[in-house]
């Protein structure tokens, strides 16, 4: 990379790091209570609970906690998809959109409340106003405001001194919603309309194109036979909408999905370079100061500083991979003296599908933030990346999305990949492990255990059942390697609830639309369940004292060996899968290029 690609990656990391502390500070005294807005807004709050039939003052097991997460989700999955079915004969549709398909609108619900937002359909031309506010923009609060409870909930787990309760999963909900999530978005949505991002409930406008567009097309003859007809277009329908106000929660929560097919690299949705490094560090934001605010809630603030180098330093390793393997180019292309130079500030790379306006570097960053963080939003095709360059964002999914990852969902992630170093360590010299005041034992490790397995499971056995059937290899649109890819990438993004894909692929069918869902719903709530009953039993735990023979957890021992765990348990898993995929299709490119 030259000075210039440096440089802009080097000031996002210090802003957002920069921001991340004073923000990690006011998380946790919304969670605890003590935050002025939440004094404030005390006779709100109450009136809330009251009407909801909520006992603030009571706390729940983890079991309870569980309970509530599974069935305000279960509830959030049924009205979106009566909303989705019903959007016909519902106002708010200027376009008059119709019903969206059973399967479809199944596969869409549950996406949406598992903070995956997989999109198999182009929502400009099926969703309406009503459906995108009311459902999509609605669960995009409450999906990410879940995830950020279910980590706080977890360390409580490890604060607490045995302790049976996690706290009130209501009362923790409604806070997130309303001092966090909604006073940032509302920030970011007005930024983002300052940037020319749109905001209107105008139906879609027809205008008239600068030049005629010529063309030939298939139509049928009399005898119904395909005929090359001449065709000529001289108008554009521009599809409108109110966006800002969706894109805003859409990258805070980490949600993704676009408000248009082409998401981030729609010119109404992400019109600048601005808006472009505004939406990688609303994306970021809250996933780095939760790691802070673990640190304040267990009262050693050098832990969460541990956990957040080792996301920034995997981050820094994979954004520096990424561009570097979409500057190299296509080897292809270098071996027929193709002209691979976009610009003086752009040396030579990869272009394609890619928007000119951002440029190789900040595609690359928005590609590896996007999914380090479970969030699916993109502003370039990931089809048309190098084999390495999709191999990057491919690998951060498939780590469990730990590097930042999702709002709460990644810290939750990080912490159980502690645990299982210090388990290792334990092994190591002979100890009962550790890990800030708590003895890690049996049931501990085997929630340890599934959480690790469970995604790679989900991935691994629904790729076999596409690759081995019929049905899944029908949406197949590129042969090989590729196609392979293609299909580890649908579902590693649909498990580990990122929502991006490469593209290339049709999904948006009976097969794809169920088990994508199934991946989906289990990969959120399987995982938050076995995170909440890990909490329960650290929470029921003594806090020890620091002895001679505890291992330090908080030093740069402690962040090697931490992460070497990420890479070798969560790589490991998928080398094979990774092997056959961009690695095949890496040394094809090399072969055919020498």
């Amino acid at each position: 990379m030259i000075a210039s690609h440096v440089l802009q990656v080097v000031v996002f990391m210090v802003l957002l790091l920069a921001c991340a502390v004073p923000l990690s500070g006011y998380i946790t005294r919304v969670m605890d209570g003590s935050a002025r807005v939440v004094r404030f807004c005390g006779a709100l709050e109450r009136v809330l609970y009251r009407m909801a039939g909520v006992d603030p003052g009571a706390e729940m097991s983890w079991r309870s906690y569980a309970l509530a997460t599974l069935a305000f989700n279960v509830l959030g999955v049924l009205v979106l998809y009566g909303l989705l079915r019903l959007q016909g004969a519902l106002p708010g549709n200027p376009q008059h959109l119709g019903a969206m398909s059973p399967d479809g609108a199944f596969n869409t619900a549950v996406s949406f409340v598992s903070n995956t937002n997989w999109q198999d359909y182009s929502p400009e031309q099926t969703v309406g106003y009503l459906a995108q506010m009311l459902g999509f923009t609605v669960q995009n609060f409450l999906s990410a405001a879940t995830g950020i409870v279910v980590v706080i909930a977890l360390i409580r787990g490890f604060a607490r001194h045995t302790a049976q309760t996690l706290g009130n999963f209501w009362v923790d909900l409604t806070r997130v919603t309303l001092y966090v999530l909604l006073p940032l978005a509302s920030l970011i949505a007005v930024l983002l309309i300052g940037q020319g991002v749109i905001q209107n409930f105008h139906a879609y406008q027809t205008v008239p194109t600068l030049q005629a567009t010529h063309y030939l097309a298939a139509q049928p003859d009399a005898p119904g036979q395909p005929t090359l007809q001449a065709m000529t277009v001289t108008q554009q329908t521009l599809a409108l909408g109110p966006v800002a106000s969706q894109e805003a929660i859409k990258m805070l929560g980490t949600n993704g999905g676009g408000f248009f097919n082409a998401n981030s690299a729609h010119p109404f949705e992400n019109p600048t370079p601005f808006s472009n490094f505004l939406q990688m560090f609303a994306i970021l934001l809250i996933p780095a100061a939760l790691c802070l605010v673990f640190g304040r809630m267990i009262a050693d603030r050098r832990q969460g500083v541990a956990l957040l180098a080792v996301m920034t330093l995997l981050f820094a390793a994979c954004v520096t991979g990424e561009i570097a393997a979409e500057q190299s180019g296509n080897p292809v292309f270098t071996a027929l003296h193709v002209d691979q130079h976009a610009s003086a500030l752009q040396p030579g790379g990869n272009m394609e599908g890619k928007e000119a306006r951002f440029g190789i570097t900040q595609s690359g960053l928005f590609t590896v933030t996007t999914t380090a963080a479970s969030c699916g939003a993109v502003n370039t095709l990931h089809d048309s990346l190098t084999p390495l360059g999709g191999l990057y964002p491919l690998l951060l999914m498939q780590l469990g999305e730990v590097v930042f990852g999702g709002v709460g969902s990644g810290l939750y992630g990080m912490l159980v990949f502690a645990l299982l170093a210090v388990f290792v360590a334990g092994l190591m010299i002979g100890r009962t492990p550790e890990y800030v005041g708590k003895k890690i034992e049996a049931y501990e490790m085997k929630m340890v255990s599934l959480v690790v397995l469970l995604t790679p499971l989900l991935v691994l056995l629904a790729t076999s059942l596409a690759v081995l059937t019929e049905a899944g290899r029908a949406g197949l649109g590129n042969p090989g390697p590729h196609g392979f890819s293609e299909i580890l990438y649908a579902f590693s993004s649909a498990a580990n609830n990122n929502g991006s894909a490469f593209g290339g692929l049709s999904v948006n069918t009976p097969f794809y639309n169920v088990l994508t869902a199934i991946a989906m719903w289990f990969g959120r709530f399987g995982t938050i369940v076995l995170v909440l009953a890990l909490a329960g039993a650290l929470a029921a735990k003594p806090r020890i004292g620091v002895t001679g023979g505890t291992l330090p957890t908080h030093g740069p021992l402690f962040v090697a060996l931490l992460l070497g765990v990420v890479l070798l348990v969560g790589a490991l898993t998928y080398v094979p899968a990774l092997a056959l995929g961009p690695g095949v299709e890496h040394l094809m490119l090399l072969a055919h290029g020498s």
